[in-house]
């Protein structure tokens, strides 16, 4: 049975969530990424995935700027970078220089791969929408790249206040 409850207080029960880091190359030609909860695939054919950006966020522009982005699914090694890249501006500072982050050229957009993700999805913008106060951004999976570590594992919001570890399967 359910009960009536505020949305403040139902949406902490979406927890264990993904994140993943977007990536896109300002105007400047710096990479910028940033720590994203909000994202999801949004086809198969062709691939397509989304991310969901406050409007007034520096990789918003930097996404427009380069009509592209890559989607990065980090590692439980990378809760560090995650928190990093969330919670600083890349109008700011140069955050993969910042943490000294690995990274490889993408293939067929112009922003970087990270290394250590689990996985990295390379995108070029196919839609963008207004959704209150983020903007969803959703781009076509042109390339994709997997770890070639297979031990590698997955990182996860688990947690309010950006609790950041890995999950097990059930």
């Amino acid at each position: 049975m359910q009960k009536a409850t505020k949305y403040t207080k139902a949406v902490n029960s979406k927890y264990p969530e993904q994140v993943v880091i977007a990536i896109a190359r300002d105007a400047q030609g710096k990479d910028n990424p940033i720590a994203i909860g909000w994202t999801t695939i949004t086809s198969g054919d062709p691939p397509m995935m989304a991310i969901a950006l406050g409007r007034g966020r520096y990789s918003l522009e930097a996404i427009r700027h380069s009509g592209e982005f890559v989607v990065a699914f980090p590692s439980r090694e990378m809760a560090d970078d995650v928190l990093y890249y969330g919670s600083r501006s890349g109008r700011d500072t140069d955050k993969l220089a910042d943490r000294a982050a690995r990274t490889e050229p993408a293939t067929e957009v112009s922003t970087v791969l990270l290394s250590g993700a689990v996985a990295n999805f390379e995108c070029q913008v196919a839609h963008e929408f207004e959704t209150g106060d983020h903007i969803l951004v959703v781009g076509r999976v042109v390339a994709s790249h997997t770890n070639a570590d297979a031990d590698v594992k997955r990182l996860y919001t688990v947690g309010p206040g950006h609790v950041l570890r890995g999950v097990e399967p059930a």
